[in-house]
């Protein structure tokens, strides 16, 4: 395949019919289906090519690659063609900073304006309407040392992986929750890693309260396949377990990793660590764009309010797939075929018996592809240790270097939340803007308060929310409205029969 057979956009138009954020199994399936139903689509990515995180690089990777990451990543080709045989505009490279209602001019429909810079230009372009499929993040994990030279996030892992066929060369530790943990470490034997263990910090109790879905599970396409992997990295590398603590340690860099087990602690040797411990939906876009939002207690973060056909408490936005809660990537595609077909739905292009009827089929296999995920999410639930430094050197905001101490030394002065703190500390307003310790920060203020993360809310996220330089900013047409902004007035042109005026 090649990104060359779809309809690629090197300057945006004034107008889509559907605006679609991120090239992940929910934004290609949202596309695909709108586009195929009459829609003028503008699908906008950050990558270089389509297929999100879950099927990143699959465009360009060899057959031994393919092979190596196994079906779930090879089974994304499907989705991706559908996409490159749609009518689909394809941004790539382009970045989302804002979308906002705009207010129509008299006749004119109602819509979205949206900030996106491309090839090193802002424009403001306008949508009918908005399917936000921005997918997720990697949990924060503040542990002592996770800022120091080698240590990685599993998915920087993966990235190198599927982007550039890069594999750690060193002595791997691997350590966290969650299904990626185990099928990162799989990944990583194949392809040679020396991975000298796997540290499962999943909490005892997650098991009992996961054996109330336990028979969904066996039923479910995860069963089977999850039984296997687990066995397979348990027989060719060594699994810690009942893990109460962890640490990294070293003088500049890396040197071991400090793990209690057992009521012992152990040090490991170790060039590189590999923290995982979940992922959450990507919300900054949607919070900045007034999406309400509600703590989801399950899955120990927030997710976006949505109904059954994707639709948020915005009007003309909608959110597909992990983005509005993790459902995995077999979920998120058929998550977004559904947000496709309400967004033709509300343009007009379908009727809502066709509608429905389209539908029925997705909502069959999305019930099948989320059966089992309730025992997921109950067991890969990360424990509070781990979500909630205790020790007050550990960072908790990389960007401004801002301790889980120095949060909890505002509290006496009053904060009830993050957006208060930001008066005495800078915490969140670094260039991540809160995606590396939003959720801890919330956490950690609600420990101290005794109440519910839910009560304390999350931070005031602000557009831009992707950073945007002055040459981009230059570059954005001058409208009327800027003008006024900067002038104060707009000068009209003089005419034959009006002298010039001003507004």
């Amino acid at each position: 395949m090649s990104v060359h057979c779809v309809n690629v956009v090197s300057d945006l138009a004034e107008i889509y019919d559907l605006l679609v954020v991120g090239a992940g199994p929910a934004g290609l399936s949202a596309a695909a289906v709108a586009a195929e139903c009459g829609l003028s689509v503008l699908l906008c990515d950050e990558n270089n090519s389509p297929g999100g995180q879950i099927y990143r690089g699959i465009m360009e990777a060899s057959a031994a690659a393919k092979a190596r990451l196994g079906k779930d990543y090879a089974a994304g080709e499907a989705i991706i063609t559908r996409f490159l045989a749609s009518s689909a505009g394809y941004a790539a490279r382009a970045s989302v900073w804002s979308l906002a209602p705009y207010e129509p001019e008299v006749g004119e429909a109602s819509g979205l304006e949206v900030g996106v810079s491309l090839a090193g230009a802002a424009r403001l372009i306008r949508v009918r309407r908005a399917i936000l499929a921005t997918g997720a993040l990697e949990r924060p994990f503040p542990i002592p040392g996770w800022t120091l030279p080698g240590v990685m996030t599993a998915g920087s892992a993966q990235i190198a992986m599927k982007t550039a066929g890069l594999v750690p060369s060193g002595r791997t530790v691997i350590a966290g929750t969650g299904p990626l943990l185990y099928l990162l470490a799989a990944q990583l034997i194949d392809a040679g890693t020396s991975v000298i263990a796997v540290i499962d910090t999943t909490p005892n109790g997650n098991r009992r309260r996961a054996l109330a879905h336990a028979f969904d599970f066996a039923r479910s396409a995860y069963g089977l396949k999850g039984a296997r992997l687990l066995a397979g990295v348990r027989r060719r590398a060594r699994v810690i377990r009942n893990v109460t603590a962890l640490e990294a340690t070293g003088d500049g860099r890396l040197a071991e990793v400090m793990v209690t087990h057992g009521g012992e602690t152990e040090r490991l040797p170790a060039d590189l660590l590999l923290l995982h411990q979940g992922i959450v939906p990507n919300l900054n876009l949607s919070l900045a764009s007034g999406c309400a939002s509600q703590w989801n207690e399950c899955q120990a973060t927030f997710t976006p309010t949505i109904d059954e056909w994707c639709q948020t408490s915005v009007a003309d936005i909608a959110i597909a797939g992990d983005a509005g809660g993790i459902i995995g990537a077999e979920g998120s595609a058929l998550h977004g075929a559904l947000a496709g077909l309400a967004a033709a739905w509300r343009s007009g292009g379908l009727s809502e018996a066709e509608r429905d009827k389209r539908a029925a089929p997705v909502r069959a296999r999305l019930r099948m592809a989320l059966r089992g995920r309730s025992f997921i999410d109950e067991l890969f639930r990360p424990g509070d240790d781990f979500r909630i430094p205790a020790r007050p050197e550990t960072i908790v905001c990389r960007c401004e270097e801002v301790t889980a101490g120095a949060i909890r030394a505002t509290m006496p002065l009053g904060v009830r939340g993050p957006n208060q703190m930001k008066a005495y500390l800078r915490c969140g307003m670094g260039p991540c803007q809160g995606r590396l310790c939003g959720l801890t920060v919330t956490e950690i203020i609600a420990q101290e308060r005794g109440v519910a993360p839910g009560e304390v809310g999350y931070y005031n996220v602000r557009t831009p929310i992707k950073p945007v330089t002055l040459k981009e900013l230059a570059a954005l047409p001058q409208s009327d409205s800027a003008i006024k902004a900067v002038a104060g007035f707009v000068e009209k042109p003089v005419s034959a029969s009006h002298p010039r005026t001003q507004e």
